[in-house]
């Protein structure tokens, strides 16, 4: 009997009325969740009219088409949006995971004074909103001169105390034994880091570089304050601003919401064995 196994028989039991319900909300759940998205992507290749047309219908009088994407792509500077959402999420993740990655080992397997403090200031800093922040880091922006820059957007957005945790809590898992050995032979700690703890570590930070960027990417309040200049916008901030020009038109507004989904799509159907295998080995799922 394998492990995976072995786990719904402890969960669900032996018999067939607990796996049959399970199953069957799992799947209920699944549908009301992917209808949304369904007919988001649906409304997209309709015409503006029969995406405005009562009643609904999944298939439109007048046939499907690819208009609302012509125009969403032909207004603003879409391309320009892409291209910057794609160099701050990547700035961001490449960034917190440097980060997390060193605040992470360093709690992990290092003594100092005031450790323990500190490892609970930065747990403790998961609980403030995001919010509260904004004000003090855009004076900080302000006096660095990195407002409409993309260290601007990016850098506040660096710090991920949740991140912290998630990689501590894995390094903990790894074998010290491994360390002292290459400690031995004459390895400094950095080089133990980097050629021993990182690669045993590549589905965690798999796992968190999606994490990140996910977030990053959809990130809008942030960009939307530290960004006045249209050539510097990021889809979120955006596309809100060509919609609005031209009022409510549902088809353009779910192509463009599709077109800014469908990187994170690509990303997540890449990667989803990495996420999965993270959250197994970090105790995350509930184990």
């Amino acid at each position: 009997m394998t492990a995976q196994t072995e786990q719904e028989r402890l969960l669900l039991g032996t018999s067939w009325g607990p796996r049959v319900l399970t199953w069957g909300a799992l799947l209920v759940m699944t549908v009301l969740w992917l209808i949304p998205m369904a007919w988001a992507v649906n409304t997209s290749f309709k015409t503006e009219a029969d995406a405005g047309a009562l009643p609904l219908s999944w298939i439109p009088p007048d046939g499907f088409t690819l208009d609302s994407y012509r125009d969403v792509l032909a207004a603003g500077n879409l391309q320009n949006w892409f291209l910057n959402s794609v160099v701050v999420a990547l700035m961001v993740t490449v960034l917190t995971m440097v980060v997390s990655a060193l605040a992470a080992y360093g709690f992990s397997r290092t003594t100092f004074r005031g450790k323990n403090l500190l490892f609970a200031l930065t747990i403790g800093s998961i609980m403030v909103p995001p919010q509260i922040l904004v004000v003090p880091l855009f004076q900080q922006m302000v006096s660095w001169r990195l407002v409409d820059t993309y260290w601007g957007i990016a850098l506040p957005q660096v710090i991920a105390p949740v991140m912290v945790f998630i990689l501590k809590k894995f390094f903990d898992g790894v074998p010290v034994e491994l360390e002292e050995a290459a400690r031995i032979d004459g390895a400094s700690r950095l080089r133990i880091f980097m050629s021993i703890v990182l690669p045993l570590s590549r589905p965690i930070l798999a796992a968190v570089g999606i994490f990140v960027f996910i977030n990053a990417w959809n990130n809008f309040l942030w960009p939307f304050i530290v960004t006045s200049e249209p050539e510097l916008m990021t889809l979120p901030v955006g596309l809100p601003n060509v919609l609005s020009a031209y009022g409510q038109i549902y088809s353009q507004e779910m192509a463009a919401a599709t077109l800014a989904g469908l990187p994170l799509i690509i990303v997540f159907m890449l990667f989803q064995r990495q996420i999965v295998q993270s959250v197994a080995t970090t105790g995350l799922g509930g184990q």
